[in-house]
């Protein structure tokens, strides 16, 4: 990962040596090479999730058939049970004090 701020090295100006980086420097490169290590095993993680959940919608995808057969069964049966439904509640409703009497 390159950083804008980065300088080259700094020299002497005489000998053309290079002057010993300070502390903050050291640290400052430390933590920079760090947290481009850890964003790299972060992108590394959101590949791994980003193939998972690929896979889980192709699982997902392979049961659109099974759903649809389904649906359509039961919009079937809503169906042929509202047809039936107001006959069946009117007999029903003729055949409870048929019942009582006989008890």
């Amino acid at each position: 990962m390159s950083n804008s701020t980065s300088r080259p090295p700094a020299t002497g100006s005489t000998d053309g040596v290079p002057i010993e980086k300070s502390c903050f420097e050291q640290q400052r490169e430390a933590l920079v090479a760090d947290v481009a290590t850890s964003l790299e095993h972060v992108l590394q993680n959101i590949n791994k999730l980003n193939r998972s959940l690929e896979g889980v919608i192709a699982v997902g995808n392979e049961f659109g058939s099974v759903e649809a057969l389904w649906s359509q069964f039961e919009n079937v049966m809503a169906r042929d049970s509202e047809a039936e439904g107001p006959g069946r509640d009117q007999e029903d409703a003729r055949e409870e004090p048929r019942n009582q009497e006989k008890s």
